[in-house]
């Protein structure tokens, strides 16, 4: 398997939330909250970023796409800091949840 064929497989997987999903969660209040930065937060702005590369096919990703490197770095190193106890609400999940991936599924 090639370093590309890996990328998108990492990124698949960390990706556990559909297109759909990820959509109509980035419309939710809490979604914009969930964040650091002023105005639009840099992992709402990263969702929109991540619709748009679960909308494409495996033969469409091009070197461009490397973004899928930042995204499976930044959902590894978030579950490796889960808070204890429950997560359903917190601001640490809907952080995740931005960037295409819901701890809870």
């Amino acid at each position: 398997m090639s370093g590309r064929d890996e990328l998108i497989k990492d990124f698949r997987r960390d990706g556990n939330i559909t297109r759909n999903e990820l959509q109509d969660w980035l419309g939710t209040p809490e979604s914009k909250r969930a964040g650091i930065g002023s105005g639009e937060s840099k992992g709402h702005r990263s969702g929109r970023r991540i619709v748009d590369l679960l909308g494409k096919k495996k033969a469409d990703f091009t070197e461009d796409d490397g973004y899928m490197r930042r995204v499976h770095g930044y959902v590894k190193r978030h579950l490796a800091g889960r808070p204890q106890g429950d997560i359903e609400a917190s601001t640490w999940r809907h952080s995740l949840m931005n960037w295409g991936h819901d701890p809870l599924k």
